[in-house]
């Protein structure tokens, strides 16, 4: 092949657009960053924590992607919350973090749903601290919240999203650092507040998945993936 000399890039490589949420995610040097990325073509049960009203089941199952299946039992108010644990992420000024999930539940309605990053709790409708996207039973609008403990609260941007039955959504967001934090759906940027580090969470946090049925039937969640990754 004769000789090929290396192009070296000290600034950072991306395969992504200018406008693309990722655009400064400068992979491939993964030094430069903490993260998490499963796409769940294996689950280690070991790895998460799980919280449970009646009986739940957290599986593989097929399909194109890898898949993981959160089945909650049937009656009314049955809840599954999954943790990965340790919590081993947390937020400092001036570095960047980053956030995506892909999934999708049976009901969009007649559940709730959390998905995010949230710090360690039995209960996520009731976390002191995270970023993360919430759906209330009774309705298919998105949330996304960015919480500072109990006594700061939240800041909350209402109807970033619509669920849909057995339709997977992506739902992301990123965070500058210093005063932007950015969310997207289903790859597209729609839009930003200005939350400053007053609502940024100050302890540290963890990929949480949650869905609570609003319905005396059996509520499932389905999970591509979920990446996150917090500058060093």
């Amino acid at each position: 092949m004769g000789n090929i000399s290396n192009t070296r890039f000290p600034y950072g490589l991306t395969n992504v657009s200018e406008t693309n949420l990722f655009a400064d995610l400068v992979q491939p040097d993964q030094t430069l960053f903490h993260e998490y990325w499963n796409d769940f073509n294996t689950y280690a049960s070991a790895d998460w924590t799980v919280t449970a009203t009646g009986s739940t089941t957290q599986a593989l199952t097929a399909g194109d992607g890898g898949l993981l299946l959160i089945t909650n039992s049937a009656s009314n108010n049955d809840v599954c919350s999954v943790q990965k644990n340790p919590a081993a992420f947390a937020f400092t000024a001036g570095k960047k973090a980053f956030y995506r999930a892909r999934f999708q539940v049976n009901d969009a309605t007649a559940s709730t749903v959390i998905v995010g990053v949230q710090n360690t709790n039995t209960d996520p409708t009731t976390a002191t601290d995270g970023i993360y996207f919430s759906k209330a039973a009774a309705s298919t609008s998105v949330s996304l919240i960015s919480r500072l403990n109990t006594t700061t609260g939240s800041k909350t941007v209402s109807s970033v999203a619509t669920m849909a039955n057995a339709t997977y959504i992506e739902l992301g967001w990123y965070w500058d650092g210093n005063s932007v934090l950015a969310y997207e759906v289903n790859g597209n940027v729609v839009g930003s507040i200005n939350p400053s580090t007053g609502y940024i969470p100050d302890t540290v946090v963890t990929p949480t998945f949650y869905i609570k049925n609003g319905a005396a039937a059996a509520k499932t969640m389905t999970v591509d993936y979920v990446f996150f990754a917090t500058e060093r």
